[in-house]
Order: structure tokens, then sequence, then C-alpha cells
């Protein structure tokens, strides 16, 4: 078979991983082997991955495929998540263009078209994932949808509440307006912004006096119920027991005294909305205080708003602050930065709101979880992770899990009177009805009157039980697969949800499986552009991906993103990134071609003297680095592990083992059969190495290799095993190496030609590699002397602590290369004169001296010293040359 002259990986890639799959290399069963298996945190179906998707799962297809070619039972089970509230948001939008609407079409014709938006996504993210060279085991695909999950969420969430940990109440919550659903804490990002501080007077009742209040948010004076101001604070002594009158509402409202009032923010004076401020609700439930909430669910204002109703919140603002102003209780405007929470699902802006919502009591919950991470039973990478995992935990808040949409989990909840207790928690109706019967003491009610809650579970709550569910662990508690297979190796995630869903999973298999989900944590760098912004879907700061895999091809992609995985630390992206990749594929694919260029003979063995030697120093070298690469992947140093193989094929193997091997070659134009099966054994060697990096270039070049033996694929090889070198061949022959590089330096600064033989006095004992030295470095012969030889021009230099000496043929007394050498030098001690006089006509300037800064004179008189030493070090050096020549 001819190999081509290019490399194209558009003809290669596609047909490798054909090859791949139906060959079934990625699927995995129980088996007698030691399990090594991954979960794929699952990429939200609401479009294309970015380039962070890509990292991330190329991070976790190089150590599935090493972990596969080390003899264990590879497992990578992917998936993709139902992300509720980004697909919801996606397919409204969708529909809204069609001239549809969400509710128009009602639920279950909604859903459909969800249904049918994700299976068009979930193949576009499939396809780029199987570009990539994800060797995934697609038979085991998960989609947080599909019924085995779902019905494993359910009872999930029925154990819980049965057992005390859900609950259902009125509390303040986060509440995204465009997606018209609560969200988590942690999907609340935080913002700095300039904004206002706005003074406003609300008149005292029964008094001509006012007390000024200072507020970013004036829009929210219909929700006001109270006035604070800090009980220790004498400006405000005279207020207590007294009302105010809110402006254009005219209601009368408390003043109260509260410890948590900064007296120095403001005015020291604030008013108190407990429905739409965390900090305001706490004060409002210690004082009593009543609860108006003035938003509607899409963030504009409600009836509570008199003539702003229907508005939004900023909209409104700027008028009632004109407003205000014509009314006189506007004072004054100061601008101010401060934080404004936003969805990270919607990019909105988050308004407090109370709300009836189901929690779950984490604090119980956390108690196991918090041990694991302590005690190292699960290990962090980076480990300061660890530190930020447990500060979070030991302040961990309870967790509303129910969101305001139709696509996701339907909460196994079914209600059947108008009481806040008339409800069944059941997995389905039939179920539920049997339950309400019993709890509300009514036979006669039917499935007419019982109606299940219309909210969703939070995407998490089905994300942070995938350790267990993908093996059935919920339903089927002792299968064969969860024994076998659980706990999981590795989890590789972003560090940006580490609260998400790496300490909820924990959490969740100590509470339902006693055990830890997985044993290591690695958590990617975030990925930024230009702007240092995160890459994400949400922003759609990203190109699609598939693009560059098909100008660069995926290895030269996936090799450039992996020599910048430093697992903790972000890095930015950026195309000419993959430009490295792909020359580093195209000196694979030539130095392939080179080898398979050489003709073998079964009879010539002439030169195996000189191969032999070149051939034992790369066979030792290679156990040297793998040694080396051992110990990066114990610590996960995956970054640093592609660099170190990087630089041995391209240095150690191209530049030098092949460089020499191909000046030998070119005496006779042809090889030994046993050299040149040495030769390929080292080159299967390395790209075993390469493999779990590049799998595509590898593979391909494995079916050349071993086109007339076994046709066995690389991806089923196995990894090679360690073996002892020898330290001392290391070490000689970097010498020799060393040598070279400094012979051909010298040819270099004195502009000799490469051409010009030259000769080499030295006390090499090492002779084995002479011939190396003769080849590489054009020397006609080494002399064994330790000596500078007498009445001959030499360039000396060392080579640790001896020296060598390095003579090119002589014309005359002089050779022109010493008179050009020692002109060379007469030329610097004369600049070295020039500089000093400067030097010193500067020093010698009493103008000078007075006027600059002492710390400039001070490095003047230093480089004055430094100069005349050089002068002398020059000036001697050059006189014992000349001395050889007299």
């Amino acid at each position: 078979m001819e190999i081509p002259k290019k490399y194209n990986p558009k003809l290669i890639e596609y047909k490798i991983y054909r090859k791949w799959i139906e060959q079934d290399c990625f699927a995995s069963y129980p088996n007698k082997k030691n399990p090594y298996t991954i979960i794929m945190p699952p990429p939200n179906i609401t479009g294309i991955l970015h380039i962070g998707h890509i990292l991330n799962n190329t991070i976790q297809d190089v150590l599935i495929r090493i972990a596969r070619m080390k003899g264990n039972n590879a497992c990578w089970i992917p998936g993709i998540d139902h992300a509720s509230i980004a697909t919801e948001a996606k397919v409204v939008d969708f529909l809204k263009k069609k001239g549809l609407s969400k509710i128009r079409l009602g639920r279950k014709k909604f859903l459909f078209s969800v249904l049918k938006w994700s299976k068009q996504h979930k193949n576009i993210i499939i396809d780029q994932l199987q570009k990539i060279g994800c060797s995934c085991d697609w038979n085991r695909f998960q989609f947080t949808m599909n019924d085995q999950l779902y019905h494993s969420v359910k009872m999930a969430f029925i154990n819980l509440y049965e057992k005390g940990y859900i609950y259902r109440d009125y509390h303040l919550v986060n509440w995204d307006p465009k997606a018209r659903t609560t969200i988590s804490d942690e999907e609340v990002i935080y913002e700095e912004r300039l904004g206002k501080l706005y003074f406003i007077k609300y008149k005292i009742r029964n008094e001509t006096n006012y007390v000024t209040i200072a507020t970013t948010r004036p829009e929210t004076i219909f929700g006001d119920t109270a006035i604070c101001v800090h009980p220790d604070d004498p400006r405000y002594f005279n207020l207590k027991n007294k009302y105010v009158e809110v402006p254009i509402t005219n209601m009368c409202i408390p003043i109260i005294q509260d410890t948590y009032v900064d007296k120095n923010f403001g005015s020291g004076c604030f008013k108190v909305t407990p429905a739409h401020d965390l900090h305001d609700k706490k004060i409002g439930d210690k004082h009593n205080l009543n609860i108006i909430n003035i938003f509607n669910e899409d963030g504009t204002i409600n009836h509570h708003g008199f003539h702003y109703k229907g508005m939004k919140p900023l909209n409104a603002r700027t008028k009632l602050v004109q407003e205000l102003m014509d009314l006189g209780h506007l004072i004054k405007v100061e601008k101010l930065k401060h934080k404004i929470g936003i969805s990270e699902r919607t990019s909105s802006i988050v308004e407090y709101r109370l709300s009836m919502q189901w929690f779950v009591k984490m604090k119980d919950l956390s108690i196991p979880a918090i041990e694991a991470v302590k005690n190292g039973d699960i290990t962090f990478y980076p480990s300061k992770m660890k530190k930020i995992y447990l500060q979070w935990m030991n302040n961990i808040h309870d967790w509303n899990i129910s969101r305001q949409l139709w696509w996701g989990h339907r909460i196994p909840v079914f209600y059947y009177g108008k009481e806040i207790n008339d409800f069944v928690v059941a997995e389905n109706l039939d179920i539920a009805l049997v339950k309400a019967r019993k709890k509300g003491n009514n036979r006669r009610l039917n499935r007419e009157n019982i109606w299940q809650d219309s909210d969703v579970l939070d995407t998490w709550f089905s994300s942070w039980l995938l350790p267990i569910t993908v093996f059935d662990g919920i339903q089927n508690p002792d299968n064969k697969d969860i024994c076998y297979y659980y706990p999981t190796e590795n989890l590789v995630t972003g560090s940006d949800i580490l609260f998400f869903w790496v300490a909820r999973m924990i959490m969740s298999s100590f509470f339902f499986k006693k055990k830890k989900p997985f044993k290591k944590v690695l958590f990617t760098g975030i990925v930024r552009d230009s702007d240092n912004n995160k890459i994400s879907k949400s922003l759609n700061n990203f190109e699609n991906p598939t693009k560059l895999i098909d100008k660069y091809g995926a290895d030269a992609v996936r090799f450039s993103l992996m020599l910048k995985s430093h697992f903790g630390k972000d890095f930015h992206f950026k195309e000419e990134m993959c430009i490295q990749g792909r020359n580093f594929l195209n000196k694979i694919w030539n130095s392939f071609r080179l080898i398979k260029s050489w003709k073998v003979d079964s009879h010539f063995q002439n030169d195996d003297k000189f191969y032999l030697p070149i051939i034992e120093w790369i066979q030792n070298r290679f156990y040297f680095i793998l040694e080396m690469i051992e110990k990066k992947f114990l610590e996960y140093k995956l970054d640093e592990l592609l660099m170190i193989i990087y630089k041995f094929f391209w240095i150690d193997f191209c530049s030098w083992f092949l460089e020499i091997i191909k000046s030998i070659y070119h005496d006779h134009q042809k090889i030994s059969h046993i050299v040149y099966l040495k030769i390929m054994d080292n080159y299967k060697n390395i790209m075993k190495l390469l493999h779990p990096y590049v799998p595509f270039i590898s593979e391909e070049i494995w079916s050349f290799i071993d086109q007339n033996k076994s046709k066995s694929l690389l991806i089923t090889s196995f990894w090679p095993e360690k073996q002892s070198y020898d330290i001392n061949i290391l070490y000689s022959f970097e010498n020799i190496i060393n040598m070279i590089t400094k012979i051909r330096n010298i040819r270099m600064k004195n502009n000799i030609p490469n051409n010009k033989s030259c000769i080499l006095f030295c006390d090499i004992k090492e002779k084995k590699y002479h011939f190396i030295l003769l080849k590489l470095a054009n020397v006609s012969k080494i002399i064994p002397i330790s000596k500078k030889p007498k009445n001959s021009f030499c360039f000396p230099f060392f080579l640790g602590l001896k020296k060598f000496f390095l003579s090119f043929s002589q014309e005359g007394p002089i050779s022109f290369f010493a008179t050009k050498y020692v002109s060379n030098l007469e030329k610097k001690i004369k600049y070295l004169y020039g500089l000093l006089s400067i030097i010193r006509k500067n020093l010698s300037n009493d103008q000078y001296v007075k006027s600059v800064p002492k710390r400039i004179l001070l490095k003047e008189k230093q480089k004055e010293q430094d100069t005349l030493i050089k002068i002398n070090q020059l000036t001697k050096y050059l006189k014992n040359i000349k001395q050889n020549f007299d």
C-alpha cells in the first residue's frame, strides 16, 4: 500500500472512526479486568459544543485511551443534559419567530416541539464528539430525559421526601423574569456595574419633618413596609416608634431599629422591602413586617404599582424618579458602583420574589460529603479546589429544586384540595389517587379531582444522581453494572460547576449508595476569549469547533488544546494555536514516510556496527522518557506529559536519531532488515505514546506498519511496559549531541562553511560514537589529546569541566580562520575601550555627576568596572592566542 505524500485528515479521520465503531472498540462489559470508568459531564442540548467542551472531552479521551491500553476495562459513558431553563428559552424564542407561543400551544404540543428540537441538537452534539475522536461507549449513551433516568429521578425525589429531606415552603427565591422561573443561588452571577444612589424624603406622620433614605432601587417603594435605622445612631433617636408616609402611595409604615444597618452608607437610613431583598426579608421576619410582592412573573410591576402597573423595572425607575423630583421628594442622586445579580441562563437581571417552592435540606446530606474530601477519600486536582469546596459546604443552604417550566422532570407531587397540605408524593396518578383518598379520608376522590404539580425539577436534580442512574442504581440498586463500575475513577469537569454538580453528586451518592461516586476530580481551566470572558453558549462568543476540525484536523485541535490543559488554570484560546498542532502532524507523517522510503535488504549488514549504537541509545532514551511520562501521569500533568513526548519525538527521534540513520543510509542506499525492524519497533512505541493525544494519525500510521501482519488496531494495543535503561549510555550520547551543537555554533559564529572539515582534539573514551561526530559535525579526524596542540590555531570550548579544541585546516603560520578570529577579538576590545572612554568622560563631568540621580551614578560606576574587567579578560585571551603562533 502506497503512503500518500501529504497527510490529509479529512480523508483519514472519518474512515478511522468508522473502523473503531465497526469493530466495537469502545464497548465495555463487566469482566475480570479492573474497571476504569468515566462519566462524561453531559453537555446541554441547547446547541453546538464550544471549545471548552472540546478540551474537556479530549482530556477524558486521553485518560480513557491510556487506561484502555494499560489493560483496564475502560468504560466512558457519554450523555447529554436536557437543560430545562436554557432549552425551554431557546424553543420559546424559536416558536415566537414562527408566530407561536408556549401558552397557546399547551403543555403537550409544546413538549413535542422541545423533543423535536432536542433530537436535532442531540445528533449535532454526538457528531461533534465523534469528530474530535471521543472513544465513548455509545451503547451506554444517556439522555437525562430518557425513561430510565426519568423514573430514577422520581424515585429519588420520593425517597428523599419520605425520609424528611424534601419539603415545601413559602420563601424568597431568585427569580428569572425572562425564563419566568426560580433559579438557584449558584445560577446567579454578580456583576459590578455603575449605578445610582437615590436620596428620597419620606414625610414623618403627623409632622412637617422628613427622614431621608438612600436606595439604588426607587421603583420598589411600592413594596416598602418599614424604614430602618441603627439603634445607636444619634441622628435618629427621635424617630423611635414613629411612622412615615411612603411617597406616591401615601401608605403609613413604621420606623424600626436594627443593628444590620450600616450607619456610614448613604443616609444611614434605608427602606425595607421584604418581598424583594434577602436581607430585608430577614429583617421583615424579625420585626413581623407585612410583605408586598410588586412584581409579576415576567418582572413587570403588578397592581401594587398604581399607574406604573405593567411597566418594566428600569422604565418605571426613570419615570418614578421624575415624579419624585416633581413632588419634591428627591433630594439628590449620587453615582455608585454596586453588584447586580444576573441570571446565568438568560442574562436577565434577577429579582427576589416570594414564592411557594420545593426545597432539599442540605445540612445533614453535606456531612459525609465534607468528610470524604477532607480526609482525602476523594482527591481534587488542583488541590486548591478542596478549600473552596469545604468553605461552600460548611455554609451550605437548602436547595430550591422546583422550576416553573414545562420541560424537565415533572415534580411527582399531586394535589387534591385547597389546603396547603392537601397533596401526596407518588410516582404516578394511580398511586397518588390511592394515597390521596387515604390521606384526605375521601373515598369519592377521582382522577378529575387530583392534579400533578405543574413545575419541574431543577436540571441539576437529575444530574446530581448521574453516577448512580447511568447504571440504573436507583431502581435496581444491586445490578451487575453498578456493582462492577461504581464508584467511577475520574471526573473531569470545569471548576465553575463545583457547587452546581460536583458537590451535589458527592452528597447524593453518600445518601443513596453510602459510598463516594468517584475517586478523583480533575478541574479543567476555563477557556476564555480575547476579552477574558468565559467561552460559553449563553454569551455566544465562540466559533463552531467543527470548522477548526475541518480546517486543521481533529488531532491538530486536540494537540493544541492539550498543550494548554493545565488543571485549574484558565487560558485564552486562539485559532493560531492549531497551527502548531498541524505542523506536528506533518512532522509525524513525513518522518514515517522517510523511514518507509528506505530500501531494506535482508542480506545487507555492512553498516550494522554504526546503526546499532544509535539504536541502543534511542531505546534507552525511550525508556527514560517513559519513566518521566508515568510520573507525570500519576500527577495528572497531562500538558507536561505531552510536551515531553513532543520534544522526544521532534528533537531526539527526528532531529538526532533519524538524521544520524539517514546520514549512514546515504553511504550505501540500503539498510539491513534487522536494523529496519529495530527502527520500526521504536517508531511503534512512540505511536503508542502519541495515540491518546493524536489518535487518528497514529492509528493510520499503525495500519501501514502492520499491513502485512495481524491487522490489529493501535487503540487495542498495549501501552509500552517499563524497562530498565542504562543512564551511562544517555550521558555519553548527550555529550556527543552537545559537542556537535558546539561545533556547529562555532562554524556559524565564525562564518565557517559546513563543507570545511576540521580536526577535533579531545579525550573522548566512548569511541563507538566517533562516527556520529565525523558525519554530523563534519570532523575529518579525532585526535585523543587532552591539551591544546602546539603551533595550531584552535577554537576552544567546554563540555562541563572538560576542555576541547577545534582546529580547521591551516594556511601558513596563522590560518585564515585564526586571523579572522583574532581580528574579531581586537575589534571587540577596541569597542570596549571606546565605551570606557564615554563612561569616564561622563563621570569626570561635575555637572553630570551633580544632576543625575544617585542610582544612575552608581550604575555608571559599576558599568565602568565591568567594562574594565571585560577588556582585561579579552586582552589576556588575545595574548595567549597570539603566543601559539610566535
